[in-house]
């Protein structure tokens, strides 16, 4: 199947894509796709939906403040945004400036502290801290952490307020290191997760710093010219025992998200597994999954509703088929859910693969 990117486009009007979270967590709506059959459901179904023996993968990271205004030290503001913290005093980012700077450029961020650009590394621009060369002073985790801005999606209209710094936050986040949160995560919270346990459906936690680069449209029409940007995961041994342990038992693996699903299906090709576990150990991903990809690990995935013309939802579109997720979303948008970040969630089931 050769496919565009206009082949996933679809008219979505502006008031369904949700500024705010729901009330609480679970009080989003939730729509079962079972290939042609459509089911509107609460989020709060999701137990009947599932069975003992069942495992959910969950994705752990936690999102940190990333964001940072501030100026050139010759003049001229600019804004920061922090992709990847790849060592102490040293990190990777997006600066939007009136002028692309130069390496050797400085800037002050929020008055607070000075970094200096050092140079490229493809689309993002290196940082370092004064004490990189010695390791001394504070590092980039405590800046963020003192000094930034939590770094809400581009089509949420207002800055980040008190409600988003928990809500805009997974329950069970642990791992510091992502600049967006893995949001089909957003509809759980703890009576939930205890109801599940409850009634035996397993649960395992991977990590995956999803990286600004989830927001970057596809630029090429033909979406198998795309290369998609680099991400690390850690699957701990403990998620790959259990991986190995429903396939045994016949449960199957519910992804919650889809950077645990790119996270699983990366460790299957990474490892050369084609039995449905993983093996366990980091890595970075660049995965690309488009309809006629071959899903080795992940058998049905809780997911928000994604942006048009996106590489998400070309790959909900891989999982559930090209004509299925036309018409949930097509549905979605005529029972008007909410999209995107803090919108309503669907669960999927993979489609069977095409006959030889």
């Amino acid at each position: 199947m050769s496919l565009t990117v206009d082949d996933f486009d679809f008219p979505l009007p502006p008031e369904l894509i949700a500024q705010h979270p729901a009330a609480q967590r679970t009080a989003s709506r939730l729509l079962h796709v079972d290939g042609g059959a459509l089911s509107d459901r609460q989020f709060t179904d999701l137990p009947s939906l599932l069975a003992p023996g069942d495992l959910l993968v969950f994705n752990d990271t936690r999102v940190i403040k990333a964001r940072f205004f501030g100026a050139k030290e010759s003049g001229g503001a600019v804004e920061v945004l922090v992709e990847r913290i790849v060592e102490p005093h040293r990190a990777l980012a997006q600066v939007r400036a009136s002028k692309s700077p130069k390496p050797g450029t400085r800037l002050l961020l929020e008055n607070s502290f000075g970094v200096t650009v050092t140079g490229r590394e493809g689309e993002f621009f290196v940082l370092e801290l004064p004490g990189a060369a010695s390791g001394s002073g504070p590092d980039f985790w405590q800046l963020t952490e003192a000094h930034g801005r939590l770094p809400l999606p581009p089509y949420i209209s207002h800055g980040a307020e008190a409600e988003d710094e928990s809500r805009y936050q997974t329950v069970y986040a642990r791992a510091p290191g992502a600049v967006a949160a893995p949001t089909a995560g957003l509809h759980f919270d703890e009576p939930l997760l205890e109801r599940l346990k409850e009634m035996g459906v397993e649960q395992a936690f991977l990590t995956l710093h999803v990286g600004a680069g989830t927001f970057q449209p596809v630029r090429v029409t033909n979406i198998a010219d795309h290369h998609m940007h680099s991400e690390r995961f850690e699957i701990p041994e403990a998620t790959a025992a259990a991986i190995a342990a429903t396939r045994a038992r016949g449960g199957r693996v519910v992804a919650v998200g889809t950077t645990s699903l790119r996270a699983l299906e990366s460790a299957a090709l990474q490892g050369g597994r084609e039995d449905g576990t993983v093996p366990a150990g980091g890595a970075e991903t660049d995965i690309f999954i488009t309809p006629g990809y071959q899903f080795r690990v992940v058998d049905r995935l809780v997911t928000n509703f994604h942006l048009p013309k996106s590489t998400l939802l070309m790959l909900v579109a891989a999982l559930a088929g090209f004509d299925t997720i036309r018409a949930a979303y097509a549905h979605a948008v005529e029972q008007r859910y909410r999209f995107f970040s803090y919108g309503d969630a669907m669960l999927l089931e993979r489609a069977a693969p095409p006959q030889a």
